[in-house]
């Protein structure tokens, strides 16, 4: 019923929203005045926020890649550290990456000595207790270790992971990487997964965005490789082509992706929906995008915002209140610029 309740408000806050506002907006991909969102800086000097969770009080869990540390930053902006994850060995694009929260339950994705995993705490007067390992045995490498976790309308627990570097992987049912995984508080394999195992979706390259629209339809960013990034709308047993496909294959084999970008345009990581959008953030392009959707899900002409103004941007997350979002810049990655006061989380009022 919590889910549900959720689903029902972005589905209020939309219909308000969308209706006076989506049409005009949608039709140009050039940024104008009217059409650009507000930003408010919340905190700076991070070090390569990776992941943001909201708790119930407005206060949101912040993920640092390679320090391991999780971070508790409130509304003003006020940054407390709740503690340094044992086990993370970050290098390269691996190390503490995704958070969700249930109730008392903390989730993290990270990067061990030898794979990807996903461990679930419990959070009590602010500390984290109680660490126990979910799932081990998701590929890890120096590139494309996926990262993002997040609890869909349904209840179950959502994670993204990558092929680590080997593309075959994606196409394997009996390898977790390279795919959507779904499953319960505890784990396991989430009643109705199409093989019956933890996996939801397959055939990706590297997904580190995961959002839901107001009916529920679920969508993922994706990295391409030199060609075409991608947002995807994910079924249940999709396959969505990769290494196969790179973008739109028009094979009945593939589920073709609904939007696609050059990677210098996008290199997309966060995901989030509010106002009738999808919200991407984007590494390599440096740009908020915009993509207003239909009625039916069928997305409009994107619309790039902040292009090139606060450099990376990794993950992006709606308010408890789903009137803002949290963005977060990644310049301290090594790959990109660090500016006066990175790295940063920005709200971002649409």
């Amino acid at each position: 019923m919590e889910h549900m309740r959720k689903i029902w408000t972005i589905a209020i806050v939309t219909v308000l929203t969308a209706c006076s506002s989506a049409g005009g907006v949608a039709e140009s991909s050039a940024e104008t005045s009217a059409q650009r969102p507000t930003v408010r800086v919340v905190t700076t000097d991070l070090a390569v926020p990776w992941g943001i969770a909201f708790l119930s009080n407005g206060d949101a869990l912040v993920t640092e890649r390679n320090s391991a540390r999780l971070l508790r930053v409130t509304q003003q902006g006020n940054v407390s550290e709740v503690a340094t994850i044992d086990g993370v060995q970050a290098s390269g694009e691996g190390g503490l990456l995704g958070v969700a929260v249930k109730r008392d339950m903390v989730f993290l994705y990270y990067t061990a000595a030898d794979d990807n995993r996903i461990v679930r705490y419990r959070m009590s007067s602010g500390h984290l207790t109680s660490p126990k390992v979910l799932v081990t045995g998701i590929p890890k490498g120096n590139i494309h270790n996926g990262g993002r976790l997040a609890f869909g309308p349904d209840g179950y627990l959502y994670a993204s992971t990558g092929e680590g570097g080997d593309s075959s992987l994606a196409q394997r049912l009996d390898s977790l990487g390279g795919k959507i995984l779904r499953m319960t508080n505890d784990g396991k394999p989430a009643p109705g997964n199409p093989f019956g195992t933890l996996i939801y979706s397959y055939g990706h390259r590297n997904v580190q965005g995961l959002a839901w629209d107001w009916m529920g339809r679920m969508y993922a960013t994706e990295f391409g490789q030199n060609t075409w990034d991608e947002i995807n709308r994910i079924k249940p047993g999709g396959n969505y082509g990769w290494p196969v496909v790179e973008g739109k294959g028009n094979d009945p084999r593939f589920i073709d992706p609904i939007v696609t970008w050059t990677p210098a345009e996008a290199s997309p990581s966060g995901l989030a929906f509010a106002r009738g959008s999808l919200w991407v953030g984007a590494l390599r392009g440096e740009r908020l995008w915009e993509v207003p959707l239909k009625w039916d899900g069928t997305p409009r002409t994107p619309i790039a915002h902040f292009t090139g103004e606060y450099g990376r941007l990794r993950a992006v997350a709606t308010t408890p209140n789903y009137r803002r979002l949290w963005v977060s810049t990644s310049n301290k990655d090594g790959r990109g610029t660090p500016r006066t006061g990175d790295d940063k989380i920005l709200s971002v009022t649409p």
